[in-house]
């Protein structure tokens, strides 16, 4: 119920933020009207939808949130993608079915039987368990920056984010899981908002979105997808 509170407060403050309003550049309010907004079923929700609760005990998104990576995948297109914080599978699973490229999850400690099982029909992800930073650390050294990166259900984020960081590019986006989760989370997500080496950033609240492309003006969208 807190939740649900902190929910609708947090829709009041964000109230002049929906639809694109005052967003100028034409990508952005694309993005905004036509991916986050988006409102079409697309042919994997109902497939998805029903794997929801084999995995419900571990962590994950609403599943608004995880339609929303799935829409966002689709629309960046990535050449590969990589996953720190497995947590349910779920985003993995969305991610992965928007996009059939490879995809790299990582997760602390062992794996699970349950991710196991509901990644086990998607030969393009690769499920790794162990010491969640070395295996990132080694994933560096084998491959280039995959185009799309989602900082899930991690207590290393600010970990991830550093060791990554160097080699993005302007085609990288990281997606931010959960940046208001704690007081912490919350500061070092304005820390990155904030950075020079970020380019574009997107505040969704549940997740949100960095884009290196340095071309670009740097500026910060607050979007109210509550």
């Amino acid at each position: 119920m807190p939740n649900l509170f902190l929910r609708g407060w947090n829709w009041c403050r964000r109230f002049r933020h929906r639809c694109g309003y005052g967003v100028h550049s034409p990508s952005d309010f694309f993005l905004i009207t036509f991916v986050v907004y988006e409102r079409l079923a697309f042919y994997a929700y109902s497939l998805l939808h029903a794997k929801r609760k084999d995995v419900a005990h571990l962590p994950h998104y609403r599943e608004k949130t995880d339609r929303l990576l799935f829409r966002l995948v689709n629309y960046l297109q990535p050449a590969a993608m990589l996953e720190v914080g497995t947590g349910s599978g779920l985003s993995a699973r969305y991610m992965a079915e928007a996009r059939h490229v490879a995809l790299c999850t990582l997760d602390e400690g062992k794996c699970h039987e349950e991710v196991v099982r509901l990644l086990s029909d998607c030969e393009q992800v690769d499920y790794r368990c162990g010491d969640e930073i070395g295996l990132l650390h080694r994933y560096i050294e084998e491959h280039a920056c995959p185009d799309v990166v989602h900082i899930a259900f991690t207590p290393y984020y600010k970990e991830a984010f550093e060791a990554l960081l160097p080699a993005v590019s302007s085609r990288t986006c990281f997606f931010i899981g959960s940046p208001y989760a704690t007081k912490e989370k919350r500061k070092w997500w304005k820390q990155v908002v904030d950075d020079p080496r970020t380019g574009v950033t997107f505040d969704l609240y549940d997740v949100g979105l960095v884009f290196f492309d340095k071309k670009r003006i740097k500026e910060h969208r607050i979007v109210n997808f509550l």
